[in-house]
């Protein structure tokens, strides 16, 4: 693995959102003042990642497939939906005191910078797949395939903060964040008071929570977000503070996502025996894991102030697996997705391992 000198520049980022200024920091300034001054900020960090992996094992148990929100299927016990909900706060808060953890015992290091948004790189899977046992894949829930573009959305809407950064050297959250993670911990909360058949019910006219719950996701990424991040690049540009001049180098960290973004709908698409629609919650965690990947190596050159590099080597693999899956060489496709993905979430884990045990020396 190479090293990387990581740039001394402190750290810069922007939050606009209104729910942010007025509401959560307040609360995360007056939360931080309560924990002890030897408690360690990455250790608060990856508590709350861990709540979000509790979160998703515990409905993978109860949900695996996700259909226990569907008529005629057990249900997820309420006590679960109640623990998804604090859990999910908790990870929220612990998300958001980190950081104020670190400024107030002047422990703030690059590492911790890179630990923090590389276990949000991964934990955008983990909300996603969470909540979706809410509404399910029955008849008035989500199909696995919609899921699947919405999780992509989700996952684009995350990189682009950091390809701002890359280009701009400013972090500009996305305004999303906070408002998804409120509302889904409040989602939860309800689902265990009214249950899973009240979001079978149609929320305004015909419009069902299921769609407002796609369109909420799809529109404040196209409209918000997006626009967003456009406007931040041609600032930067018109300002001469663009990092990058010429556009192929501007673009470059989006090579390997669309490239994973090929693949993976190659085999969703192809694929002989439907994998998608016979184990979905494992492929979207080979997907999300997958991009953590690719938005990790981009989180490392961005505070490096080093090239991305065009090709994330966890690709090729992926290629020859693909192509093994759909022109069905490989009979069990299934097991073949368990073995891939497992490969892909130890290769993910190493990296991660490799890159922390590298720096903390």
């Amino acid at each position: 693995m190479p090293g990387y000198s990581y740039s001394q520049e402190s750290y810069s980022a922007v939050d606009t959102n209104p729910l942010s200024v007025y509401v959560m920091h307040p609360f995360w300034n007056f939360v931080v003042k309560f924990l002890p001054t030897w408690l360690a900020p990455n250790l608060i960090t990856f508590t709350g990642f861990m709540l979000l992996i509790l979160n998703f094992l515990m409905l993978s148990f109860f949900d695996f497939d996700f259909t226990a929100s569907s008529a005629g299927h057990v249900h997820v016990p309420s006590w679960v939906w109640v623990s998804a909900g604090i859990f999910n706060f908790l990870a929220y808060t612990l998300d958001g005191v980190d950081g104020k953890q670190a400024r107030r015992t002047n422990s703030s290091t690059p590492l911790g910078e890179l630990f923090d948004h590389g276990l949000d790189s991964w934990t955008c899977i983990f909300f996603v797949a969470a909540v979706y046992s809410v509404f399910g894949r029955g008849e008035c829930g989500v199909s696995v395939a919609t899921l699947y573009y919405i999780l992509w959305v989700v996952l684009f809407s995350f990189i682009l903060s950091h390809w701002e950064k890359y280009n701009t050297g400013i972090l500009f959250l996305p305004w999303g964040y906070d408002m998804s993670l409120v509302t889904i911990s409040l989602v939860y909360l309800v689902t265990a008071v009214v249950g899973v058949e009240t979001w079978y019910q149609p929320a305004v006219f015909n419009f069902l929570y299921r769609d407002l719950f796609s369109f909420m996701i799809i529109t404040c990424s196209f409209t918000v977000t997006l626009p967003m991040s456009l406007y931040n690049i041609i600032k930067a540009y018109r300002n001469n503070s663009l990092k990058h001049s010429s556009p192929y180098e501007t673009l470059l960290p989006f090579f390997s996502p669309v490239l994973l973004f090929i693949l993976s709908t190659i085999w969703v698409v192809f694929s002989p025996s439907d994998v998608l629609d016979l184990q979905p919650r494992v492929y979207y965690l080979m997907v999300g894991t997958a991009f953590a990947n690719v938005t990790c190596k981009l989180i490392v050159c961005q505070m490096s102030n080093t090239r991305c590099q065009p090709l994330n080597w966890l690709l090729l693999p992926m290629t020859v697996v693909v192509l093994v899956a759909v022109t069905g060489v490989f009979a069990d496709e299934s097991l073949l997705l368990c073995l891939w993905t497992s490969a892909v979430v130890l290769a993910h884990i190493h990296y991660g391992v490799s890159v922390v045990s590298m720096h903390s020396m």
